[in-house]
C-alpha cells in the first residue's frame, strides 16, 4: 500500500519550544540555565573533594590527609551525588515538558517547588556538615583542646575549602529555583 506524498505519516513533527509568554520564556531559560549550573557545582565539587590528598611528614611520621577520613565530607559527596543525579533527571523532564507539552501545568509547578525544596535542603545540609569540619580543620577548637591541622596539609585544605564553595553555589542556585518556583505558584493562584 502506497502512501501519499501530504499523508500524515511523512509530516515532520515539529519540536520547537510551544511557549507563549516572555514571561513563560524567561522561566524556562532561569529553570535551564539554573539547573545546568547546578549540576556543573555538584559535579565540579565532587571531582575536587575525591582527588583531594596530601601526605607529610610530622616529627618523623607520615601524616596522609584524604576527604574520606572526615564523615562530614563524605555525606557531602553523597548529597551532591543525590542532587546532581535528580537535577540532572529535573533538567531533562523540565525540556520534556516544554518541547512535548508545551508547558507546565500549574499542578506541576507544586511539584517541581517540592523537588526544588528538597534538593536545597540536602545541599544545605551537606555544606553546613562539611564547613563545620572545615572551619575545626583550620582553626582547631581552643576549649577541647584541639589544634588546627591546615597549617600542615595546606594544599588538601584548600582544595576541601573550593570544593565546600562549589557546593554553595550548588545550593545558591536550588535556592534561586525554589523562589523562582515559588513566586510562580503564587503568581499563577
Amino acid at each position: 500500500m502506497a502512501v501519499g506524498r501530504n499523508s500524515s505519516i511523512l509530516q515532520p513533527k515539529p519540536l520547537g519550544i510551544l511557549i507563549s509568554t516572555p514571561e513563560q520564556k524567561t522561566f524556562f531559560i532561569a529553570q535551564f540555565i539554573l539547573r545546568f549550573l547546578a549540576i556543573i557545582f555538584t559535579v565540579t565539587s565532587i571531582s575536587v573533594m575525591v582527588t583531594s590528598r596530601q601526605s607529610v611528614k610530622i616529627f618523623g611520621f607520615n601524616i596522609e590527609a584524604r576527604f574520606y577520613y572526615s564523615s562530614a565530607n563524605k555525606f557531602l559527596v553523597g548529597v551532591e551525588a543525590v542532587v546532581c543525579a535528580f537535577s540532572v533527571l529535573t533538567l531533562v523532564l523540565v525540556l520534556y515538558y516544554l518541547l512535548r507539552r508545551g508547558g507546565f501545568q500549574p499542578r506541576s509547578y507544586f511539584f517541581l517547588f517540592m523537588h526544588d525544596m528538597v534538593m536545597m535542603l540536602l545541599m544545605i545540609s551537606g555544606c553546613v556538615a562539611a564547613t563545620s569540619i572545615g572551619y575545626v580543620g583550620r582553626y582547631g577548637e581552643e576549649h577541647m583542646y584541639w589544634q588546627p591541622v591546615c597549617n600542615h596539609v595546606g594544599r588538601f585544605c584548600n582544595k576541601i575549602l573550593v570544593a565546600v564553595v562549589l557546593s554553595y553555589l550548588a545550593f545558591l542556585a536550588y535556592l534561586a529555583l525554589t523562589s523562582l518556583t515559588a513566586y510562580k505558584l503564587y503568581v499563577n493562584s
